[in-house]
């Protein structure tokens, strides 16, 4: 069975297509358009008339690129940038009425179950109760637990690209108050969710997401092309020393860094410091960089049980809520509320 995902993100749509003989995700091909919508969606703005002409055209290239390798219609959904939007019901409709392809979007709680099940399938029973990062651009997603399924999930407005819009426009630079202050805020919200991951003292702690990835290549670990089998370890303390080393630079700088690449340059501060004091505030001193996420749980799920659950996930987006998720919520794994 050859099955694709797409992946609406802040700074790219992603196709994954993937044969699933043997109940693994095994990728054959990948493939991305770059868009930027955070870039072109002002912070609790709308998604402009444009963007939605430019992902539209995205998300066709995607479904015919994996029709031409074999895969059935993408299971396709964005995050933040689009569920936070008060046009995103009118988005998703949009893109389905001019692709055909039913997307959706979830609810960030769902988003860190779903990266909770494709860590746990990456890392592997050994790994004991564990522990979930992840930072996307509109959001921070936490997770932890002791089986196949999260515990406890939540998520929290902590994304890179919308505490730079937030706390950093126009600086660059930011002024070391701006910094203070977005840290401030991080603690403020995490001070609930750390205490509970710290309560639950994990045995293994795994962090997702690009912005990790970018950050762990800054403090050393190896380039991606090494593959995906090359273990990689961020350390707290190397992540505080990062962030020193990106508050001091502008944007056009930081790109020049091992890692962090230029449409991501301007949010790595933010995706930094975002990471460190989550990191400290949990007690994390080190985490594992996961190459299985969001993605990957999709499949996962969808190959172990059935494809019906996304049939829910998918139905009725005529009736999305303002969040961009259906009312009677998108079957999530498992409810799990956040602490506070």
């Amino acid at each position: 069975m050859r099955m694709s995902v797409v992946d609406v993100g802040s700074k790219t749509v992603r196709l994954v297509v993937a044969d699933a003989e043997g109940g693994v995700p095994l990728p054959v091909h990948t493939a991305k358009w770059r868009l930027r919508l955070s870039e072109q969606v002002p912070p609790g703005g709308e998604v402009p008339e444009e963007a939605v002409r430019q992902l539209c055209d995205a998300v066709a290239a995607a479904s015919r690129t994996a029709e031409r390798w074999g895969a059935s219609t993408p299971l396709a959904f964005a995050t933040a940038v689009v569920r936070s939007a008060p046009n995103g019901r009118e988005v998703l409709r949009a893109v389905r009425t001019e692709t055909g392809v039913p997307i959706c979007t979830l609810p960030g709680e769902v988003e860190a179950e779903l990266s909770f099940l494709g860590a746990r399938r990456w890392m592997g029973w050994r790994s004991g109760p564990l522990a979930l990062l992840d930072i996307g651009g509109g959001s921070l997603e936490v997770a932890f637990g002791r089986g196949r399924l999260p515990d406890f999930v939540a998520s929290l407005p902590l994304g890179a690209n919308r505490l730079t819009q937030e706390f950093f426009h126009g600086q660059d630079p930011p002024s070391p108050d701006s910094v203070k202050a977005l840290r401030r805020k991080v603690r403020h919200q995490l001070r609930d969710v750390a205490a509970r991951i710290r309560w639950e003292g994990p045995r293994t702690a795994v962090a997702t997401s690009r912005t990790f990835q970018q950050l762990a290549r800054l403090c050393g670990s190896a380039p991606g092309r090494h593959g995906p089998f090359v273990e990689r370890e961020l350390r707290c303390a190397d992540l505080g020393d990062a962030v020193s080393r990106l508050a001091s630079l502008p944007a056009a700088e930081r790109s020049a860094l091992p890692g962090i690449s230029a449409p991501r340059s301007a949010q790595s501060l933010a995706g930094a410091l975002v990471g460190h004091t989550t990191m400290k505030l949990t007690g994390l001193k080190s985490v594992t960089i996961c190459p299985w996420a969001i993605r990957e749980g999709v499949l996962l799920r969808h190959i172990e049980d059935g494809p019906a659950w996304w049939s829910e996930v998918t139905r009725d987006i005529e009736d999305t809520g303002p969040a961009g998720a259906s009312a009677s919520g998108p079957a999530p794994l498992r409810i799990a509320a956040p602490v506070g």
